[in-house]
């Protein structure tokens, strides 16, 4: 079912957390992003990166001890799905969960299904 395939694909990609050219292999090349700690909206894989590195530099502490998505809700119309989950950022006994509201607009191509509009914002 399409459905499944979708929130399989987002659950994958996840998994592969940590790992960048597995992760990025979920995502199309010029895809757009918007995150809450970006200022503007960011293009393709390069831009992708950049924030990546910015949040690398800028971290405090452990990265989490766990990365996933859950309250799946997803639709598809023929090559194109539309996919809302919270993704939670556990991070061990002394600090609070962190938790971000997401919405991922994937379209199926020749490589399967892939984010081409991710969308993530911080649940405060």
């Amino acid at each position: 079912m399409t459905v499944d395939e979708l929130t399989t694909t987002i659950s994958d990609m996840y998994r592969s957390l940590g790992d960048r050219s597995a992760f990025d292999t979920h995502l199309h090349p010029d895809l757009t992003i918007w995150e809450s700690d970006a200022d503007r909206l960011l293009h393709g894989l390069a831009d992708l990166h950049a924030l990546r590195d910015r949040r690398a530099a800028e971290a405090a502490g452990p990265a989490p001890v766990t990365v996933a998505p859950e309250q799946f809700h997803a639709d598809a119309w023929g090559d194109t799905g539309l996919v809302r989950y919270v993704l939670r950022a556990r991070h061990g006994e002394d600090r609070p969960d962190t938790c971000f509201r997401v919405t991922d607009v994937l379209r199926r191509d020749d490589a399967g299904w892939r984010i081409v509009h991710h969308h993530a914002e911080a649940v405060r």
